[in-house]
């Protein structure tokens, strides 16, 4: 039976690299967050990631259902109706990420002292 190399982040030509990549993205974890709800439309999507260009926002979603984590659900109706959601496995990813995220805005303080201590020193 074929077994699988074990993935290692740190090796170069590792796959899980490039996942990793995708999910440390900014852009996908604020995504990511938002879509932890429930499944959204990408005007709302855009409105709830503030500061999100809408050739961004695309750009991660695609990227997104491509790696399936998320799915996109076109509807038959009129006016055309396009939502955006997690997957079972893009719901994996809500926990982490809400973690880092908590993590930001709880420390951002002592990041932002930190950062004018070392400026200061320049």
């Amino acid at each position: 039976m074929f077994q699988h190399p074990a993935f290692n982040i740190l090796t170069a030509t590792c796959p899980s690299r490039t996942s990793l990549a995708r999910i440390a993205n900014k852009w996908t974890a604020m995504v990511v967050i938002a879509l932890s709800d429930g499944p959204m439309r990408f005007g709302d999507l855009r409105t709830v990631v503030d500061g999100i260009s809408g050739k961004v926002l695309t750009e991660t979603l695609r990227d997104l259902e491509r790696d399936g984590l998320v799915t996109r659900h076109a509807y038959g109706e009129m006016p055309p109706r396009v939502e955006y959601e997690l997957t079972t496995l893009g719901r994996t990813l809500h926990t982490p990420l809400q973690a880092l995220g908590h993590w930001a805005e709880k420390h951002i303080e002592e990041v932002l002292a930190a950062r004018e201590t070392y400026d200061a020193r320049g």
